[in-house]
């Protein structure tokens, strides 16, 4: 059984313009042990799908009603989205699920030290005793390389370095043991140094805590670096997925080819740069068929603008949602 699995997943936000669809129709698994990257541009429903996982999304969410969340806690699969009180989610939220989020100053409060805010999850989550609590907390903090960890114990979130509170923010999300870990645009903020050194820590703990990852960003050459497989995420929807060798060495869909040539060559400095053409379009005004056909090369009109395409097996668990990627029949169009 998958640690987690995501079918049909729709999430539409109540707004004063009306329901607004910000993903739709998006299924994965994550496996134990296994890092699943989310790629695409901000706005494509990464985050709001991570936050789905833990319930986090605000009170204005309105799920699919055929959507599913399974979480396997180790003690039988839990339906996430059928859990109805704050307290129930507990064993969701920081329990078997633990999120590091892309600003860490905002995910530590101000006025209470890093320390307490540790012991206090541990106290809700475990059956530690403070003392104990302290001593894991410290423990897990000199476990992610921050120096002096039972002096930064008592230290607040300002008075550590970028790089170390992201490690401090990692080193809470890990305290509790969590069999899912949601990485959301954790190494952004960094510079490209502290970036390898989380992202090698990163690995070392799947390693050790046999733990899956949602590791979610923008940049292909992190995900290259961490993700076992990959899903391409657009306005809201998945357009392709398989392994990172799969998805980076061979892309089928346009958006992922236009990911890859947006990125700097190393071994041709001097080739232009290849941007995705135009913006990616308001949810307000989503188009209609496929989702991308507005900024697609290959887009056929009459088509690709009225048909939604479906998920289909290029081979050995490689996907595209396209109905005419290279290498596929192409999908009939309607009369």
């Amino acid at each position: 059984m998958p640690l987690i699995s995501v079918r049909d997943l729709a999430i539409r936000f109540r707004t004063d313009e009306g329901l607004i669809t910000a993903v739709e129709d998006v299924s994965f698994d994550i496996a134990p042990g296994e890092v699943l990257g989310l790629v695409g541009e901000s706005g494509s429903g990464k985050s709001v799908t991570a936050k789905s996982l833990m319930r986090l999304n605000g009170d204005n969410t309105v799920y699919g009603d055929t959507s599913k969340i399974t979480l396997d806690a180790g003690n039988g699969p839990i339906d996430v989205l059928a859990l109805r009180r704050e307290r129930d989610m507990e064993q969701v939220r920081g329990g078997s699920v633990s999120m590091i989020f892309q600003e860490p100053m905002a995910s530590f409060a101000p006025a209470i030290t890093v320390g307490e805010q540790m012991v206090e999850q541990l106290l809700i989550h475990t059956d530690m005793t403070k003392a104990q609590a302290k001593a894991h907390a410290i423990d897990m903090l000199a476990r992610v390389g921050i120096p002096a960890p039972d002096k930064r114990f008592d230290q607040f979130a300002f008075e550590f370095s970028g790089g170390m509170r992201q490690r401090a923010m990692i080193a809470m999300a890990l305290s509790t043991s969590p069999k899912l870990l949601i990485a959301d645009e954790p190494t952004t903020a960094l510079d490209v140094t502290i970036q390898a050194q989380v992202i090698d820590l990163m690995k070392d703990l799947v390693t050790e805590f046999g733990m899956g990852i949602l590791f979610i960003t923008h940049d292909l050459g992190v995900i290259a670096q961490t993700a076992d497989r990959v899903a391409v995420m657009y306005l809201g929807r998945i357009v392709e997925t398989g392994t990172v060798r799969q998805v980076i060495r061979d892309p089928r869909h346009p958006y992922t080819r236009g990911l890859i040539d947006a990125l700097p060559k190393l071994e041709d400095l001097d080739a232009p740069l290849t941007p995705v053409p135009g913006d990616i379009p308001s949810p307000l005004n989503r188009p209609a068929g496929c989702v991308f056909h507005t900024r697609c090369g290959i887009a056929r009109a009459g088509h690709c603008n009225r048909v939604v395409p479906e998920m289909r097996s290029t081979g050995e668990g490689h996907a595209v949602a396209c109905h005419y990627a290279p290498g596929l029949p192409a999908a009939e169009e309607p009369a």
